[in-house]
């Protein structure tokens, strides 16, 4: 199974930008469709944006939509999700997977390290 490194997390105020990336380590993950899902300790992990294989298409969560950006390096095997205008309710830690891109539904039963994005002034 594809082991999945996230990076570019930090600390940011509100209105700032970051940009996560998101790479495998061991095998290549260009044919798969994939997302971004973030968890705090209040809530379980929930969807965020997710890039068709190909990354024609995209999708996201309605509370990021117009803010966040999800894209793909040219080899396919890089995902980035590039958030602007953060708000303090972003403060999550970022992760990436697999995902069935009708569904929004992770695929992969392990999961990386995540990245952890703290949005305060």
């Amino acid at each position: 199974q594809v082991q999945l490194v996230e990076s570019g997390g930090g600390l940011v105020q509100p209105g700032g930008s970051l940009r996560l990336s998101c790479a495998p380590s061991g095998r290549t993950f260009s044919t798969y469709n994939m997302g971004w899902f973030r968890r705090t300790p209040e809530k379980e992990r929930e969807f965020v944006a997710a890039i068709s294989r190909d990354g024609t298409s995209t999708k996201y969560v309605d509370s990021v939509k117009g803010r966040f950006t999800i894209s793909r390096g040219n080899a396919k095997n890089t995902v980035y999700l590039q958030m602007n205008s953060l708000k303090p309710e972003d403060t999550a830690v970022y992760y990436c997977n697999r995902v069935d891109f009708l569904s929004s539904n992770p695929i992969f039963d392990s999961w990386g390290p995540g990245t952890q994005v703290t949005v305060s002034s």
